[in-house]
């Protein structure tokens, strides 16, 4: 497929491509839709196989951020940057500060935050050379690290899946396999174990699983074998395409729901859990705390706003269930519906 052609299969949009030899940067920022207001999205920071890799890894990214400001009624549009981690030594530094300078030349329509790979340190260089940026440190008058709000929200959602799906008031006793255990993936085991939940945890590194398994008094299973662990939940929460042609073959849970962002690897494998009567959360609607919490900042950062806000996910998640139990409609398919809506909306109002 073409530049073009994923361009117009994803509805964008602008994508600018970046570059600074002398630094060693190659970029690229993906402006998705901008008709609730200015884009905002994450810089990823990772090593790619390829600039094609990159491309369709910011469309993918960004596409989902649109979605996620939707439906968490954010006055904000979609964008993501991805910058290709450098082999070798680099100064980090220069490189962000080089990147920070295209942002700030695309004038306020995309607002760069944290993302996998970058973290507050880095939005804080970024910062010295654009206002278009969020997700600095508290210190600084920023809102810090936004993974317990990205958590606060999975676990509401997984809460409103237990009550739609299992009948459930509340998490005591219900068991959850969680597959992947960083910042995001550790913030919600700890939610869930403070809300009753059984965990059985895994991670690539098998150390760090370990280590969360003894404080959290968590069972472990090697990475390859998480998806197949009979549970109650299944909760995504490492990267993309964790729902695939095979894995969703051999789920044993109840339900899908986790912090991951594109859990599914094609939309056909929302339609394959559907067929399997294993319902499922959409990513971009469950995990769009960090995003509200940042989207905070842009307008004069709220602690308690933000996690009012973020509470919030829960009655989003119960209407999305609902109205794909109601029609026997894959969730995504729901949830991309409601998106429409919102944005046809925003555009008519403009």
């Amino acid at each position: 497929m073409t530049t073009f052609e994923q361009l117009h299969a994803h509805g964008f949009g602008q994508v600018h491509f970046c570059g600074a030899q002398d630094v060693q940067l190659r970029a690229i920022i993906a402006i998705h839709d901008t008709r609730l207001g200015p884009a905002l999205g994450g810089c990823r920071f990772v090593e790619y196989s390829d600039e094609a890799a990159a491309l369709t890894d910011a469309l993918r990214l960004a596409r989902a951020m649109t979605s996620k400001a939707a439906l968490a009624s954010l006055a904000h549009g979609g964008g993501k940057a991805v910058i290709m981690r450098p082999a070798g030594d680099f100064d980090r530094g220069a490189l962000f500060t080089a990147f920070a300078r295209f942002v700030d030349g695309l004038g306020g329509q995309y607002i760069t935050t944290a993302d996998s790979g970058t973290g507050t340190e880095d939005m804080e260089v970024i910062r010295a050379a654009t206002p278009h940026v969020a997700g600095f440190g508290v210190e600084a008058g920023g809102s810090g690290d936004p993974s317990p709000y990205t958590a606060l929200g999975v676990r509401r959602g997984i809460e409103a899946m237990a009550r739609v799906v299992l009948g459930r008031d509340d998490l005591q006793g219900l068991h959850v396999a969680v597959q992947g255990v960083g910042h995001v993936g550790y913030n919600l085991c700890r939610e869930l174990k403070d809300a009753g939940a059984r965990l059985t945890l895994a991670d690539v590194r098998e150390t760090v699983a370990a280590e969360v398994a003894e404080e959290l008094g968590a069972q472990t299973v090697p990475a390859a074998r998480i998806h197949r662990v009979e549970c109650d939940v299944y909760a995504p929460c490492a990267l993309g395409g964790a729902l695939n042609d095979r894995t969703v073959g051999e789920l044993r849970c109840k339900l899908v729901a986790g912090a991951a962002n594109n859990q599914l690897a094609t939309d056909r494998n929302g339609e394959m859990l559907m067929q399997r009567g294993i319902p499922y959360a959409p990513d971009y609607a469950i995990n769009a705390g960090g995003l509200i919490n940042v989207a905070q900042e842009v307008v004069g950062y709220d602690a308690e706003v933000a996690r009012v806000r973020t509470l919030r996910v829960y009655d989003t998640i119960v209407e999305i269930a609902e109205r794909a139990a109601s029609s026997s409609t894959p969730a995504h398919r729901i949830a991309d519906a409601m998106v429409a809506e919102k944005l046809a909306a925003a555009g008519e109002a403009r």
